[in-house]
C-alpha cells in the first residue's frame, strides 16, 4: 500500500549532520507515527516518503528550507531556569524543552546565570542540511478520528 494522504505511516530513522554524525535515532525506541499529508513532520521527509511502501528503506538529504529552516539571528531570550525542561543543571549548548503558547519547543541552552538562563530559539537543528535514513514499519489507512484531529492516535502516536 502506497503512502498518500490520510494514511498513518510507522517508520524508524536516523539523522545524520553535515559531518556525517548521527544527531537522532529512534531505533532502539518505538517507531516515530505520523498522519501523512497533515503536516505532521518536516516536509522533505513527508514528500521522500510519498508513495513508499511498508518495508521500504531508503535515505534522504533534506535542505534547511525543507527541514528546520534558516537560523535566525538575535533569537536570544531570557527565560527563568524553573521554565527549562529536560534536566536538573544547565549548562550552555544543551537542549531544553521550554512552553509556549505554541506548545512545547526546544531551545539551545547559551547562558546561564543565577535566575535566569539565555535561550537560542532556533530549533538545534535549523540551518542545517539533514540525511534522514528511513525504514517504514508499517502504513494502514487513518481512521476517522485521526483524520479528523489531523494526527495519529493510539501507540506511537497522541493519547487522548
Amino acid at each position: 500500500m502506497p503512502i498518500e494522504k490520510n494514511q498513518v505511516v510507522l517508520f524508524h530513522y536516523s539523522v545524520r549532520d553535515e559531518q556525517g554524525e548521527i544527531v537522532e535515532s529512534s531505533h532502539g525506541g518505538e517507531p516515530n507515527a505520523y498522519l501523512h499529508g497533515h503536516g505532521g513532520i518536516i516536509r522533505g521527509l513527508e514528500e521522500a516518503l510519498e508513495g513508499r511502501d511498508e518495508g521500504d528503506s531508503f535515505s534522504v538529504t533534506v535542505s534547511p528550507d525543507k527541514a528546520y529552516g534558516p537560523r535566525r539571528e538575535g533569537a536570544i531570550q531570557r527565560v527563568p531556569i524553573k521554565h527549562l525542561m529536560g534536566a536538573k543543571r544547565w549548562k550552555a549548548g544543551m537542549v531544553a524543552q521550554v512552553q509556549t503558547d505554541q506548545g512545547r519547543r526546544h531551545v539551545v541552552v547559551a547562558k546561564v546565570g543565577h535566575k535566569f538562563a539565555d535561550v537560542d530559539t532556533n530549533h538545534p537543528m535549523a540551518g542545517k542540511t539533514l540525511t534522514f535514513d528511513i525504514e517504514v514499519i508499517q502504513v494502514r489507512p487513518a481512521d476517522a478520528s485521526e483524520i479528523a484531529h489531523g494526527h495519529v492516535h493510539g501507540p506511537g502516536g497522541t493519547h487522548h
